[in-house]
């Protein structure tokens, strides 16, 4: 079994609608996953841009979206999914414009890679106070039973 991760809005590698932008509606898109590791205790979801500001020349990498603890009976997240009605016990950490929640794609300067990462851990993460990438990926350490990735792409038009 390997854990799959997929989207109604894009296919792997593949352009994310508008809709899902800075120049959209900047909503989350909707995701879907299967084949959770045997002994998965919890979820974790990373939404990030390496190729920030410009990829011919990235600087750093982006983070749009964390949620972390996300249930292992989950097995999705509706499109435009708001913090009341995310799985019980999910909780979500600080993405780098310094709030919680989904930020979507707006690249400054060419056609960016955005990374859906999802890992299933072997524990439940301890509640964190607006935890950052750096937090959760310490916080993961040992306890990754499995992870996928779902890349999509944007380019302001």
């Amino acid at each position: 079994m390997t854990l799959k991760l997929t989207s109604a809005a894009f296919g792997h590698n593949g352009e994310i609608p508008r809709r899902y932008t800075c120049q959209g509606q900047d909503v989350s898109v909707p995701l879907a996953w299967s084949e959770i590791p045997a002994g998965t205790k919890s979820l974790v979801l990373i939404v990030d841009d390496p190729d920030a500001p410009d990829p011919k020349a990235p600087k750093m990498t982006w983070v749009h979206w964390l949620l972390y603890n996300i249930p292992p009976g989950t097995t999705s997240l509706a499109e435009d999914v708001k913090p009341p009605a995310l799985p019980a016990g999910t909780l979500e950490g600080f993405n780098d414009w310094k709030r919680t929640g989904y930020g979507g794609p707006c690249p400054p300067i060419g056609r960016h890679r955005y990374f859906h990462k999802l890992y299933a851990l072997d524990t439940v993460l301890p509640a964190m106070e607006n935890p950052t990438k750096a937090d959760l990926e310490q916080a993961m350490k040992g306890h990754v039973l499995g992870k996928v990735e779902l890349i999509g792409t944007y380019q302001k038009s």
